[in-house]
């Protein structure tokens, strides 16, 4: 072997040992370090440890403080630098609304029932809850559930005053139809305010409503009168208070479906 090829491998094998102790230096050094997050602000708000259900008496084991970005603590919320007692002050409320678990507590989804019913606590001021006999035919087939919104049919059956027995039906009842009461909320179906276990249909034989004082005398006497049907509304017009063009037109005079013989009253006119 010449001098020139064993220079060159020394050369080689010397940049070779080089570059390997170079490597494993850089494996062993430390990584830099990063700079440390911005921590943000926080403080304690008074939260739902479990669900709570409407109508469900606040225990303390209910609550829990949890830390929550103070940027977006709304001022409705419950802190315990201000309000330190808030847990054991709040026990007994009842909820007016579902929370759910991790919830913020808010005062206005609670009320203190000073030894009432739950119902009396969650009835809004002025209003009236109403109980009235339903069936499955006069009540939607049980699907309507507490909270929805129902339109109060009363039907009447009378004997027709001319006695003419020779309709199509060959009867001579005169049956009369008419909405007493539009938009109006559910609030308990039997003695059930909310909808248990995850069931679609509530078939009961007592539901209870939300009405105004008025609103409770139409109820009672159309009761002696005649035969209440529950006429379960959209969710889409469920927030109108009689707003809706199908309301206003219920209000108009002449709101009475007449059935002479078992077919309504405009469909005889047609044939005659």
């Amino acid at each position: 072997m010449n001098t020139a090829r064993i220079v060159v491998l020394v050369i080689a094998l010397g940049a070779g040992g080089v570059a390997a102790y170079l490597a494993s230096g850089y494996q062993n050094a430390p990584a830099p370090a990063l700079p440390a997050a911005e921590k943000l602000p926080t403080v304690e708000v008074l939260v739902a440890k479990n669900d709570i259900q409407l109508g469900q008496a606040v225990k303390p084991d209910d609550l829990q403080w949890q830390a929550w970005p103070a940027a977006t603590a709304s001022s409705a919320f419950i802190r315990r630098d201000s309000r330190p007692e808030a847990q054991t002050q709040i026990a007994g409320s009842i909820a007016r609304v579902p929370l759910m678990q991790g919830e913020p507590i808010r005062e206005q989804k609670l009320v203190k029932a000073e030894g009432s019913g739950f119902m009396a606590a969650i009835l809004p001021s002025g209003m009236r809850a109403v109980s009235t006999e339903i069936s499955a035919e006069t009540g939607a087939g049980g699907f309507i559930l507490p909270n929805d919104r129902v339109d109060i049919v009363l039907t009447r059956r009378l004997k027709n005053p001319d006695g003419n027995t020779n309709g199509p039906t060959g009867g001579n009842d005169l049956v009369l139809s008419e909405v007493i009461l539009t938009n109006i909320r559910v609030l308990a179906i039997d003695q059930a305010p909310k909808e248990k276990d995850g069931q679609n249909a509530v078939i009961g034989k007592t539901v209870t409503l939300e009405l105004r004082p008025d609103q409770v005398a139409t109820l009672s006497a159309a009761r002696q009168g005649g035969t209440l049907t529950l006429a379960l509304r959209s969710i889409v017009d469920a927030n109108a208070v009689d707003g809706t063009p199908e309301d206003q037109a219920i209000k108009r005079p002449g709101g009475v479906n007449v059935i002479r013989y078992g077919v309504p009253a405009r469909q005889l006119t047609s044939q005659r």
